[in-house]
């Protein structure tokens, strides 16, 4: 009677945690998820050298170039920017205080293309380069419990009760053999 509720107890505790929701993470379920939303990020490239600091960003059919002083941050009004790469190559006007736009005419495959700016003003000149990545965006795999992961968790649960039930009855006999009985 003593081995019934010893394996009684075994099985319990493993079907337990199956019984009250098979994991013990907080509110993880294994339906389908719903679809997060997600922002697309433009294209951008970033450079910066002692004087200034560039970023450019493809927006449709332009390229935005946002130039500032490197030391202070504060935009650059009024300076001559020369873009050259990745197809492009002729001179931005300004748009916006800092921020300055050159018209794309072809389109710009996937891939890292290297630019070079170059940034003059009424008292210094610089070149900067940076990397535009028009990469394709990478696909997110997600976790999916397939059968297979469940097949495993229900032999190893088996062999769990099946060690349980030998050691208690290998137990059992070396009891009886100490106590005489056979």
């Amino acid at each position: 009677m003593k081995q019934i509720k010893v394996v009684l107890l075994l099985a319990a505790i493993v079907v337990l945690p199956v019984w009250a929701g098979g994991d013990s993470s907080d509110g993880h379920s294994h339906a389908t998820p719903t679809p997060m939303l997600t922002t697309a990020i433009a294209p951008r490239a970033s450079g910066a050298s002692e004087e200034f600091e560039v970023v450019a960003v493809l927006e449709g059919k332009r390229l935005v170039v946002y130039l500032d002083r490197f030391a202070t941050n504060a935009p650059v009004v009024g300076a001559k920017v020369e873009v050259e790469g990745a197809g492009l190559k002729g001179l931005a006007r300004e748009i916006n205080p800092g921020t300055y736009a050159i018209d794309v005419a072809t389109a710009i495959p996937a891939a890292k293309h290297p630019l070079t700016f170059a940034v003059e003003t009424a008292d210094t000149a610089d070149l900067l380069t940076a990397t535009l990545d028009i990469s394709a965006p990478v696909a997110s795999v997600e976790h999916a419990n397939g059968w297979k992961q469940w097949i495993a968790w229900v032999v190893a649960g088996i062999l769990l009760l099946a060690v349980g039930g030998f050691l208690l009855v290998r137990r059992s006999k070396n009891r009886n053999r100490s106590l005489g009985r056979r």
